[in-house]
């Protein structure tokens, strides 16, 4: 724990040191252009008291006491170094707009009807039903999530055919849903990235979009797998350096997990908490590093950070694909997650924090550091009020406990958890994309004004913790939004809802389709 200790100190003296570094690099033209008025002052106000204008009284001035190439050498110097500094400065990145994908009302599925049809599938023993009933209960998951097709139909359909038809309705869904929306056409897309952890058939994902909407040869691809559920930030972060390379384009971002070939149907208790959390679910996020599109983007990307734990023997196993002793392939839980989960966020915020607290809690933080390390004082750690700085918060819902914990660890109030734990209770688990849906709630609600920061936080098997910080532009008007154009807007009214630590679920309430 004194070595975590230690590396955490050694990690935030470094950060807080990279970025005065930083700051004052982005500044030094302006730290010299102040400087030379200064130091030029003096002369100035004697110039002009002289009589007639002090630019061209100096200019005369400069002329007699300098030869005229020496000056001209001088101006081109300034010249070349202002357009230096300028072509160095990192494009900015706008996000255009976002899609999440809504399951037509047949793949609804109930608390009640998802047990009673786990029951039927008869790969379930007892014990295995009644322990999934329970995680269920206490999930936060709501009663109209979604299912694909495979999974809700007798017999259970777990194969490739099925598997490829659910992930090419939600990927075409939030295509078609953000191109429509943002008015542009796919050929003027350069960058597209896919991420979906589980499955990665061939031809790749990407391929499938390109064929599809006929995109241009030069576009720039990357499929993303096996990243877990933190891979929406991992493909935000490849898009933003990305476009730092490639001029006056749009990148498309497509997030989702495919859940009809990764549903357990074993009796391995670790590997179960998955069916009781995944659901189907997927967004498109359109961004621009053309500044034209300033005028009608959403947000632009401030921040990214990304951290990866797995150097850590515990963090790295913590969340694994596997086969059970039957040979029935799932994703397990470690019971350590919580743990690993605290840790990795506590590694990432070190690396934030700087970024964006305000200088009194960077002070705060970095003294009951000295104070503790240096002087071996009994205080308790700090831990800065990101709510300073931050103004909306969407957490991966991952599960109620991740969620607990977080706002425990944060300091956060319930209003600022809701986008968050309504993610959860309407959609489940959606794995990469539940982020997306927790900003168009965020949109529903009428809560962006003009001005406002976005953190998102994202984890992942790896072990991951990724973040993304967002200003938003201009203020999103809820009132203007249309049905198709957010996935809350039918039921926005409606919530939130109080979500109670346990809900027991009454099986009888589901009648079985005759």
């Amino acid at each position: 724990m004194d070595r975590e200790l230690v590396r955490t100190v050694k990690l935030a003296t470094k950060n807080h040191a990279g970025v005065l570094f930083r700051r004052a690099v982005r500044h030094l033209p302006h730290i010299v252009a102040v400087t030379a008025l200064v130091v030029a002052a003096p002369r100035l106000s004697t110039l002009t008291a002289a009589g007639g204008s002090w630019v061209r009284v100096l200019w005369a001035e400069l002329a007699g006491e300098v030869s005229a190439p020496a000056l001209a050498v001088a101006c081109w110097a300034a010249a070349l170094a202002a357009y230096t500094y300028a072509a160095s400065r990192p494009r900015p990145v706008y996000l255009v707009d976002l899609a999440g994908y809504k399951a037509p009302a047949e793949h609804e599925a109930s608390r009640a009807k998802t047990i009673v049809h786990f029951g039927r599938c008869g790969r379930f023993s007892s014990e295995s039903m009644a322990f999934q009933k329970r995680m269920l209960e206490r999930s936060g998951l709501g009663e109209a999530t979604h299912f694909p097709t495979s999974l809700i139909s007798l017999p259970v359909d777990m194969c490739l055919r099925t598997a490829r038809e659910e992930s090419h309705a939600v990927i075409f869904g939030v295509v078609d849903e953000v191109l429509r929306k943002a008015g542009v056409a796919a050929a003027d897309v350069g960058v597209l990235i896919f991420n979906s952890s589980l499955l990665s058939p061939t031809p790749s994902f990407t391929s499938l979009i390109v064929n599809r909407y006929k995109m241009r040869p030069d576009v720039v691809s990357h499929n993303l797998s096996g990243m877990g559920c933190s891979a929406g930030i991992i493909a935000i972060d490849l898009a933003k350096r990305l476009l730092q390379v490639h001029e006056k384009t749009y990148a498309l971002v497509v997030s989702t997990e495919n859940i009809t070939l990764n549903a357990y149907m074993g009796n391995n208790r670790p590997m179960l908490v998955t069916n009781t959390l995944f659901r189907v679910g997927g967004a498109a996020i359109l961004l621009s590093n053309r500044r034209a599109d300033r005028r009608r983007a959403k947000y632009q990307l401030i921040h990214t950070v990304r951290t990866h734990r797995g150097a850590h023997d515990q963090s790295f196993a913590c969340v694994t694909q596997e086969e059970d002793d039957a040979g029935e392939v799932g994703v397990s839980l470690s019971k350590e997650l919580m743990v690993v989960a605290g840790e990795a966020l506590k590694t990432n915020i070190t690396t934030l924090g700087p970024l964006v607290l305000p200088m009194s809690e960077q002070l705060r933080f970095l003294a009951t550091v000295v104070l503790k390390k240096v002087f071996r004082a009994d205080v308790k750690a700090y831990l800065p009020d990101f709510k300073l700085a931050l103004d909306h918060f969407c957490i991966h819902a991952g599960g109620r406990g991740v969620l607990d914990e977080l706002e425990k660890s944060l300091k956060l109030s319930p209003w600022h958890m809701e986008p968050s734990r309504m993610t959860l209770y309407r959609f489940g688990n959606t794995s990469s994309s539940s982020l997306w849906y927790e900003l168009a709630y965020c949109e529903a609600k009428g809560r962006i004004k003009r001005g406002d920061r976005v953190w998102q936080i994202a984890f992942g098997s790896g072990f991951k913790c990724n973040s993304a910080v967002w200003k938003a532009l201009r203020t999103v008007d809820a009132g203007g939004l249309a049905v198709d154009d957010n996935p809350w807007v039918r039921e926005v009214d409606m919530l939130p809802v109080d979500v109670p630590k346990v809900a027991p679920i009454d099986e009888s309430s589901y009648q079985i389709p005759n």
